[in-house]
């Protein structure tokens, strides 16, 4: 078998390699040449939550390794059946944080908004990987309910579109999202929160661009990248017309056991994300997502692992560790 190079994906449109991605666990187990003895455990974890991997992320991957760490964030395994009493549906009480379907209103001066239900990648430990999404995207009318809340609210300053992930949208439908949060005076920042530009370096079009670098709100990309191998002089290309906008770019990390759970892979993902022009902002304790349970890091090795970050790093390479706690006025740091 032949497989694609760098090169050929560069032609193909981020919609064409999301419509080509992986959503077979035998089919990714046989692209990275991995032991068949995994396929049972793999199709039934995909039952209870499909996989989705994109192949250019898939290309990154070290073959015939089950225990790559870009691989354990999306193949499909056993443990995800292991039921613990402390894993749960809604680990961050998401449901019960939406005064309208879409909206979700946990801290002061800034909401959070359901755009889509869609992502590029199915991170196995997503917190929201159980969401009724059907319920609770916004668009037609629930969109007009969004707007009056937020017209009706005015100590909120900042948007946040959320999902899912937002750049599943196409980036006409970003646009109008856009003006019509331009029309509410309030309004003075947008925040993305997106895997998409990580994992699919081409979702940065030119048009998305320059709604961005136009648009009246300042405007803040948060991506999510666990792992320096996840990035790359692609990325570094892909990200420098937002940067030439003034568009601010930051990194969301997951703490998460086999993937990033020591000193040396830490250190790396900081010192990758600024040379693509990013900034580390927050790593997370895991959010208890049933399902997830196996990726749980303790809070003494996190504190530990931040430790010798702040010791190795500069200041501004040192994402603060952090876990969401329900009620919480905003992020709790370890």
């Amino acid at each position: 078998m032949i497989h694609r190079t760098d090169p050929a994906w560069q032609v193909l449109s981020w919609q064409q390699q999301l419509a080509d991605a992986f959503t077979d666990p035998e089919s990714l187990i046989r692209y990275l040449e991995l032991e068949i003895a995994l396929l049972p455990a793999a199709r039934s974890a995909h039952r209870k939550f499909n996989m989705l991997v994109p192949r250019w992320f898939a290309g990154r991957m070290e073959k015939g390794n089950p225990d790559d760490p870009l691989l354990r964030q999306v193949l499909p395994l056993g443990d995800e059946l292991e039921l613990k009493d402390d894993f749960l549906l809604d680990p961050v009480c998401d449901l019960e944080q939406a005064p309208v379907p879409g909206l979700l209103h946990k801290y002061h001066g800034r909401v959070l908004l359901i755009t889509t239900g869609g992502c590029a990648i199915n991170c196995r430990y997503c917190f929201r990987r159980h969401y009724p999404y059907t319920d609770s995207t916004i668009g037609g009318e629930r969109l007009s309910a969004v707007l009056a809340y937020l017209k009706q609210n005015p100590d909120i300053s900042e948007v946040i579109l959320s999902g899912g992930d937002p750049l599943m949208l196409p980036d006409h439908r970003l646009a109008e999202l856009g003006a019509s949060l331009e029309t509410i005076p309030h309004i003075r920042r947008l925040r993305l929160h997106t895997r998409l530009p990580v994992v699919l370096p081409n979702r940065v079009t030119p048009q998305l661009v320059h709604w961005l670098a136009t648009t009246k709100l300042q405007t803040v990309v948060v991506l999510h990248a666990n792992h320096a191998r996840e990035l790359s002089h692609r990325h570094r290309l892909a990200l420098a017309p937002l940067i030439a906008s003034g568009v601010t770019l930051l990194n969301q990390s997951v703490l998460l056991k086999g993937v990033n759970d020591n000193l040396q892979r830490l250190c790396d993902l900081s010192e990758q994300l600024i040379s693509v022009g990013v900034l580390p902002y927050y790593i997370h304790q895991l959010d208890k997502v049933a399902g997830a349970s196996h990726f749980e890091v303790a809070d003494a090795a996190a504190l530990n692992l931040h430790r010798q970050m702040s010791a190795r790093l500069p200041g501004y390479l040192v994402p603060r560790l952090v876990r969401e706690q329900v009620g919480a006025p905003s992020k709790i740091p370890l």
